[in-house]
């Protein structure tokens, strides 16, 4: 049972995983952010030419 847990404690392949998955969730979250706004943005430059038809 020991060698199992000191195997478990030293065994560090999940962790790149996690460190990519981190990663990705970072990216998405700037992704998502960085397209709120500019869709914010472009809801105001067009409602100001639909009034300006008008």
């Amino acid at each position: 049972m020991r060698k199992l847990f000191s195997k478990f404690v030293r065994d560090e392949t999940g962790a790149t995983a996690i460190e990519y998955a981190l990663i990705a969730a970072g990216i998405s979250i700037t992704i998502v952010a960085a397209v709120n706004g500019l869709g914010t943005t472009l809801n105001n430059t067009f409602t100001s030419v639909n009034t300006s038809l008008k």
